[in-house]
């Protein structure tokens, strides 16, 4: 079967600077031929014969105006990572400058997102998962207080794929986040003080904790890790002022535990019926069945809704678990005041390459047809961005962002996947280059959307796999994977993209290869400035109608972090971002283990042998601004 991939396209040499003037005028888009993929940035102008295009807008009650803060992971409940500061832009940039950095102490993967509150900002690292409170209105932003939460030293042991931590959120003069063994605990903003501290996971059966909570009406959010050592998945609330437990909702089992009721309205029959969290499953297979919750999590206040996706069923050898495994490998809009579910969709039912579905989701309003829609936007690691229509959870489309012969298609009228069937896995059988690989066309590194082009940032892979099944025993809080894995480079041999995604249009406008995989998050600003990382530790910024390099800082570890902006207490504009390699990508480095393995860090050693020679391990933050005017 052909492999699917969205085409990229340049126009001639000498086209380019009419077009870029062109770009002033309209807004930008890709058209053209796949043999320019590998081209660091292109882009031409789009005609328009009745006015500028209606660009997609997040809904304003969940991007409210930058107050020049930022106190979640993904910047507002719309997840945009979009900060309207403009003051760094394409003619300055290239002036940036380091103003202080931080030692964060812990040489591992550093995945969390610096929060700034007024003038202090507040850093979590990976395990031992300390939290530092730096002043920002002294020089250099010395400490103001630490807090070490000392969780279980075994909780390393049931960490899939390195002992990060997403980060943390500010609500109501606390600082909020979790621990790898599996608690959460609010500390006094001001002090560093626990005011609660509630034990979510168990460790001895394989739960730990890695995702960044999300505060909804008062409720923290947090769901749980380990889908590869048979967990049961499901998302909690916690009662913001007190830690007590307000509802949990698992993702598999009875509907009564995962807590659907007469109001939940999936639109596809296939996830239509009663208790279909037990009848999808071989009989007691969903008690083991993963399907956890360690990404990202949207809100709309308009609806009341909270949006959350689910893993990867367990095990990973698809031949123990027949059927669609329901609720894992997808999303959920549930009430946040009861936990109750209102609609699911399943991305990758009886998901046989580990797909998950925990991405990023971010909540656009845009014209479909000539009539304007509620939306979310989630780029899956099957390797399709779904347009899907947040009230009723229709796909309204799905495209596919990378490289894929995995699935063939999504059947909108049905919402399921076209698998092709010689990417199926099987006992005892090598299923060679299968795209994308088990960590996705992307994984959990989150993107980010602007207003003002339309265009949606997604870091991302470009890697397939060898794929063998193996049976799996489940005992518990050990291993229950039963699949053999080893990771390769995808077409082109770049390990990575970025790329900006015309959403109105369903095309890329532009992509930036890399030779490793993105596996940092975006941030873009309101002067057209795209941030990102790589894993060899350059911190970067791209124009972002054209994906120009506009500036570039070695940093001394791979990034794989979350960029933020903020405006500091002296009026000016700061981007801050945690440089340490690590994650499932960097676990060779941050886990020191031998590249001769291809199959170590479940197969991804077998994509990143080369990585210890381009970098090494680290754990520093590092700030950056223009000189003082």
């Amino acid at each position: 079967m052909t492999p699917t991939f969205p085409p990229v396209f340049a126009p001639s040499t000498g086209a380019i600077p009419r077009l870029r003037r062109a770009l002033s005028r309209a807004r930008g888009v890709l058209i053209g031929s796949a043999a320019t993929l590998l081209l660091t940035a292109v882009s031409v102008a789009q005609t328009t014969t009745s006015g500028p295009p209606t660009l997609p807008v997040p809904p304003a009650a969940a991007a409210p105006p930058d107050d020049g803060q930022w106190m979640m992971p993904a910047k507002n409940y719309a997840a945009t990572r979009y900060s309207e500061l403009d003051q760094i832009n394409g003619s300055n940039v290239k002036d940036l400058r380091v103003e202080f950095t931080f030692s964060m102490g812990v040489n591992r993967g550093q995945e969390a997102a610096p929060i700034i509150v007024k003038n202090t900002m507040y850093v979590v690292d990976a395990y031992p998962n300390y939290v530092f409170a730096l002043d920002l209105s002294q020089s250099g932003a010395p400490l103001k207080w630490q807090y070490a939460p000392e969780p279980e030293a075994a909780s390393q042991g049931v960490a899939c794929c390195d002992v990060v931590n997403r980060g943390g959120v500010f609500f109501d003069g606390k600082f909020i986040f979790n621990t790898l063994d599996g608690n959460t605990i609010a500390l006094d903003a001001e002090t560093g003080k626990p005011v609660w501290r509630t034990k979510l996971a168990d460790i001895s059966v394989g739960e730990s904790i890695t995702m960044a909570p999300l505060v909804v009406k008062g409720k923290v959010l947090v769901g749980d890790s380990g889908g590869e050592f048979g967990v049961r998945g499901w998302l909690a609330a916690l009662d913001a002022g007190t830690g007590k437990l307000a509802w949990k909702a698992f993702h598999t089992g009875p509907d009564k535990d995962v807590l659907i009721g007469s109001d939940f309205k999936p639109f596809y029959p296939s996830d239509q019926g009663q208790d279909l969290g037990v009848k999808s499953w071989p009989p007691d297979a969903w008690k083991i069945g993963g399907g956890t919750m360690w990404g990202w999590i949207a809100y709309d206040p308009d609806l009341n809704l909270i949006y959350n996706g689910t893993a990867n069923p367990g095990p990973w050898n698809q031949e123990q678990r027949p059927g669609d495994n329901k609720w894992t490998a997808g999303i959920f809009a549930r009430d946040p005041d009861t936990g109750g579910a209102k609609w699911f969709y399943q991305f990758n039912p009886h998901d046989e390459h580990d797909y998950d579905g925990i991405n990023e989701i971010v909540l656009l309003d845009l014209p479909v047809n000539g009539q304007m829609r509620k939306v979310l936007l989630h780029p899956d690691r099957n390797g399709y961005l779904y347009m899907i229509d947040r009230v009723t959870g229709e796909v309204i489309a799905a495209d596919a962002y990378g490289y894929v012969n995995s699935i063939t298609g999504i059947d909108l009228k049905t919402g399921r996947p076209t698998i092709n069937p010689d990417k199926a896995t099987k006992l005892g059988a090598v299923v060679r280059d299968i795209c994308p690989t088990a960590s996705g066309a992307k994984d959990w590194e989150p993107s980010a959307f602007s207003p003002r082009t339309g265009f949606l940032y997604i870091p991302h892979e470009n890697l397939c796999m060898d794929w063998e099944n193996v049976e799996a025993n489940y005992i518990a809080g050990t291993p229950y994977v039963g699949a053999n894995v080893v990771m390769k480079p995808g077409p082109g041999g770049n390990r990575g993209f970025l790329t900006a995604w015309d959403v109105a249009n369903h095309r890329p406008a532009w992509r930036i290869k890399e030779d490793l995989p993105v596996w940092s998050g975006a941030l873009v600003t309101a002067a057209d400035l795209v941030f990102y990382g790589t894993m060899d530790g350059w911190f970067k910024a791209l124009d972002a109608r054209t994906g120009e390099l506009k500036w570039q800082f070695r940093t001394g570890s791979g990034i794989v972090g979350q960029p933020v902006a903020y405006r500091g207490p002296d009026g000016r504009e700061y981007v801050a971002i945690l440089s340490g390699v690590g994650g499932w990508a960097g676990a060779i480095v941050a886990g020191n283990l031998d590249p001769r393995d291809p199959t170590g860090a479940l197969g991804f050693v077998g994509a990143m042998p080369d990585l210890k020679r381009k970098t090494t391990a680290g754990g520093m933050l590092y700030v950056f601004a223009l000189p003082p005017s």
